[in-house]
């Protein structure tokens, strides 16, 4: 997989609502793809939900061929119970990825919109209007879960942009820093 052309699935797990984003990425240019919804709240059964995630994200795979997943972290609300359905919605799409040996990066909400909007406390509305300022849509807002996904596939290709550059190198502490930059000691 060239870093400089390949194609980002991201999704946001939920368990009435999931949404999916997919990038493509062409010598440091992005474009979308797609990004939609998949409606889950007609299904009564929660197994029956975790098996629609699992057979639409290997349809989404399928279709538009990603070289990499991208996907928002549950984050610990105030209903434990809720929590734990959206850790196997989660779960079911990560295994639905790998099963077609996509490797995946999970990131946090606040590290998506750090990275998107320079923001970690950001709405997921300001997420979608930079989102739509960079990528060239128009966002729908019923349709916040696609670009939350939208934000992670983002943001992934963010991450590894930096990585892939060699312009920022992380340090293991301060005194590694100053190691690698004697003079910049004040």
């Amino acid at each position: 997989m060239a870093i400089n052309d390949r194609i980002i699935l991201g999704i946001d797990p939920g368990t009435l609502v999931m949404g999916y984003g997919i990038i493509h990425v062409q010598n440091n240019k992005l474009s979308l793809v797609t990004l939609d919804v998949i409606k889950l709240d007609k299904l009564d059964e929660h197994a029956d939900r975790l098996k629609k995630i699992f057979e639409r994200v290997v349809e989404l795979i399928g279709e538009y061929k990603p070289d990499e997943l991208a996907i928002e972290a549950p984050f610990f609300g105030k209903n434990v119970q809720s929590m734990l359905k959206l850790g196997r919605a989660q779960g079911v799409a990560i295994a639905a990825a790998l099963s077609k040996n996509i490797p995946m990066t999970e990131y946090s909400p606040k590290k998506i919109k750090m990275s998107i909007t320079g923001n970690g406390n950001a709405s997921k509305e300001q997420v979608a209007a930079m989102l739509e300022s960079l990528l060239n849509f128009k966002h729908n807002d019923k349709y916040l879960d696609a670009t939350d996904a939208l934000g992670a596939a983002v943001c992934h290709y963010f991450q590894n942009k930096t990585a892939s550059s060699g312009t920022k190198k992380s340090y293991s502490g301060w005194d590694a820093f100053i190691k690698d930059n004697p003079k910049r000691k004040i």
